[in-house]
């Protein structure tokens, strides 16, 4: 009984632990840990203020040949690591840009000009109050979006806002923060040495003309970006924008199949010869057929969600907080030109944009969402955390860089209580109001490039159904298996869902896919395509050829035409043409769906279906009056 107990006791501790761990994993967990970090801060300096001063300004060198680099910890973190938080943005944006809805350029002016918008009236609304005082000089504190907070925001509002909405705002922080460095470089840098500038603008020139070249070796883009850094830190310009330059510089695109069939191959001859060079070309192998963006936010997005912002918000977020500096600071042009800036300014700035720029295009530019998501976008945009402390430190300091972090933190909580109370009274109008509040009428980016043609592809449910979903699969593919169950458990709870099967047979890793995929044309050939792919997936493990000779008897098959077909392989064709369409789409791996086009990147599972399906369905009632 006690081992029972015991047992049970560990399932519940894995459980707990695998739970945390997911969690953590998230957006929402990155803002959970970049919160707790600031709120650390703030308890350490109220506690022990001397040391928080005493710590984070320790001075640390790196010095080479009586060459190097000396800065205080807190400039290490402000200029150095914050680096790498600006690399993750550049890769983040890059991946929209040759991926998501920026790969169509003329969805960029929208969000570029709502983010320029969304800086420069925050700004005139901290100079209004600021006019005439010294303190209008650090007006560059009210003007700049904090990415990671925003976003883990968006995340934890969760379905309340579309997930369309993610790349806007990403769009207009990416603009945030180049305009931002731009301002640091020119407003708040002190001297400029032109010389060391030069050398390191040279040194992103070099990397530039290195990545034309196809090389793809990250020790030599790490050589150059420190070269870089060097150069920009004795130059007296933030050498922030090197991280950002060279994360743009990333290219993203899907591994293809002639990447992932060259690593099979790789690993088989590993696997024949297990020695420590096959190893070696085997990883490179793999590694070469992710793009470099994949790779380097695998790597970096970790560190920059869960150590690098943290450790910033450590330390810069504190404050030694007392009864008269609230006083103050709440009476402070400072403190309330930030505040104005952000929670007034920020919305004002985008949404005012977004719709002067819908009416004088006549509709022909206008956001990827609905205006409701673009209201909260604009008030959660109004999180400026990370540049907004790092222009105030820059900026002020003593007792006016005090009032200026409690604007930037107050500004903070503000914002995600409007966000939170805009994502409600969204939630409460009526279905209809809901959708187009949230979805908008603008046209999707259609990802899959063969539209389906019921004349030709497999098709199951109504031929009129406002969503389409269309999985390429491969009979042999486990996971395939796995989505098989979710896809019918989606087809028995929407009636209104038209789904398309397509064949992408992975003959390197599944030796019975292709001879599978041409006994499922034969089937079709005699009416029964539908019959045999249900038994193939339930028979995954039973794909030889003699198994598919008996699965078409089960099925009630003419089996002297179903074995003619398989010999004279009259089925072949038709399978290389789904192939076909599948590289054209950018699809090398199974299974992979596409919900009215757009491709699905989220998990297959039945929750992210159906959450893709619903919303699929929302738009293209709203767009096309129900009919795709």
């Amino acid at each position: 009984m006690r081992a029972s107990s015991s047992e049970e006791r560990a399932e519940r501790e894995r459980t707990t632990a695998a739970a945390a761990w997911a969690y953590i994993r998230t957006e929402t967990g990155s803002a959970a840990v970049l919160l707790a970090a600031t709120l650390t801060a703030l308890v350490w300096v109220n506690v022990a203020p001397g040391s928080y001063a005493e710590v984070w300004q320790t001075h640390l060198a790196v010095v080479l040949g009586g060459h190097g680099v000396e800065l205080t910890l807190r400039d290490w973190v402000n200029s150095g690591l914050m680096t790498l938080f600006f690399l993750v943005v550049g890769l983040e944006a890059r991946r929209e840009f040759d991926l998501g809805e920026l790969r169509d350029r003329r969805r960029i002016p929208l969000p570029m000009l709502a983010g320029i918008s969304g800086m420069v009236v925050p700004v005139a609304f901290y100079l209004a109050v600021n006019a005439g005082r010294p303190s209008a000089h650090g007006w560059g504190t009210a003007m700049s979006t904090d990415t990671a907070f925003a976003l883990g925001m968006m995340a934890l509002l969760g379905s309340r806002f579309p997930p369309r909405l993610h790349t806007f705002i990403l769009t207009v922080a990416v603009v945030d923060d180049f305009v931002a460095l731009a301002v640091i470089a020119v407003a708040y840098s002190d001297h400029i040495s032109w010389t060391p500038l030069i050398i390191g603008v040279a040194f992103l020139a070099v990397a530039f003309v290195v990545r034309g070249l196809g090389v793809r070796r990250g020790q030599v883009y790490a050589v150059l970006g420190i070269a870089a850094w060097v150069g920009f830190v004795h130059s007296g310009v933030d050498p922030l924008v090197v991280g950002l330059v060279l994360g743009l510089m990333s290219y993203a695109y899907p591994a293809s199949r002639d990447a992932l069939e060259r690593a099979t191959g790789l690993f088989r001859s590993f696997r024949e010869q297990p020695t420590a060079e096959l190893e070696r070309e085997a990883r490179l192998g793999i590694a070469s057929a992710l793009s470099p963006n994949d790779r380097l936010q695998r790597i970096w997005h970790p560190w920059s969600s869960y150590v690098i912002v943290p450790l910033f918000a450590l330390a810069n977020a504190g404050i030694h907080i007392d009864g008269p500096l609230l006083k103050d600071a709440f009476t402070s042009p400072i403190t309330l030109g930030i505040l104005l800036g952000y929670n007034l300014g920020k919305p004002v700035g985008i949404v005012g944009m977004a719709a002067l720029s819908t009416w004088l295009s006549r509709g022909r530019m206008r956001p990827p969402v609905g205006w409701g998501a673009v209201l909260g976008g604009g008030t959660i945009a109004g999180i400026g955390f990370t540049v907004s402390l790092l222009i105030a430190t820059l900026a002020f300091d003593g007792r006016q860089l005090d009032q200026a972090k409690i604007g930037v933190l107050s500004a903070v909580v503000l914002a995600m209580l409007i966000t939170t109370a805009v994502a409600l009274v969204t939630q409460r109008l009526p279905e209809e109001r809901r959708a187009r509040a949230l979805l908008g009428t603008a046209q999707s980016v259609v990802d899959l490039t063969h539209p389906v043609d019921p004349g030709r592809d497999h098709v199951r449910g109504p031929l009129d159904a406002p969503v389409t979903v269309v999985e390429y699969g491969d009979f042999e593919c486990p996971f395939c298996g796995q989505a098989e169950s979710v896809v019918r458990e989606l087809l028995s709870d929407f009636g209104d869902v038209r789904y398309v099967w397509r064949h992408l047979p992975l003959t390197d890793v599944h030796p019975h896919a292709q001879f599978a995929a041409e006994a499922a044309e034969a089937a079709a050939a005699q009416g029964r395509f539908w019959e045999m792919h249900d038994l193939l997936m339930d028979r995954q493990d039973a794909l030889r050829v003699k198994d598919l000779v008996l699965h078409a008897a089960d099925i009630g098959l003419d089996i002297e035409t179903f074995k003619e077909a398989l010999k004279s392989r009259t089925g072949k064709a038709r399978v290389a043409q789904d192939v076909e369409s599948a590289d054209e789409s950018g699809v090398s791996g199974t299974p992979t769906f596409f919900v009215n086009g757009r491709r699905h990147h989220g998990a297959y599972d039945i929750e992210g279906l159906s959450a893709a399906v619903m919303a699929a369905r929302d738009r293209a009632l709203l767009v096309e009056g129900g009919g795709r």
